[in-house]
């Protein structure tokens, strides 16, 4: 039993024979990387338990992707996974707008609450003699 590699595949086209020489023509495009899954990213946003399960979603999409990867199907692979990645955009979206503007919001409102205290403090400091009320 022969176990070098590589081994050569006797269905294989023979390279043609030019000018006593044998070429062979490959086309190769640009190299694509395979495709992202991004299923640590999808764990997470499922365990922050975000609102309209979008983690989850995203966590399932994760799953096809790289099932499909798996089995060798990169078009879809890459299309479940370009899904995953969005769902993980609205979740992370979702889970980190609403405090920061409920942040912005605490902020804001105690700003305005010490300028009005600030102000009042002047009003109710004035000192009124029984001439103003004639």
């Amino acid at each position: 039993m022969d176990t070098a590699y590589p081994r050569e595949d006797p269905r294989a086209p023979t390279p043609r024979e030019a000018d006593g020489a044998a070429h062979t023509a490959l086309t190769l495009g640009a190299p694509r990387p395979p495709p992202r899954d991004h299923l640590i990213w999808s764990v997470f946003s499922t365990l922050y338990l975000n609102l309209c399960c979008l983690g989850f979603l995203a966590l399932a999409y994760s799953i096809k992707a790289r099932d499909q990867k798996v089995a060798g199907d990169l078009e879809e692979a890459r299309r479940l996974g370009s899904k995953a990645k969005c769902y993980n955009i609205l979740a992370t979206m979702w889970a980190l707008v609403p405090p920061l503007l409920l942040l912005a919001l605490v902020v804001t409102g105690a700003l305005h609450l010490s300028r009005l205290a600030r102000d009042s403090a002047a009003f109710f400091s004035t000192k009124f003699d029984d001439s103003d009320y004639d």
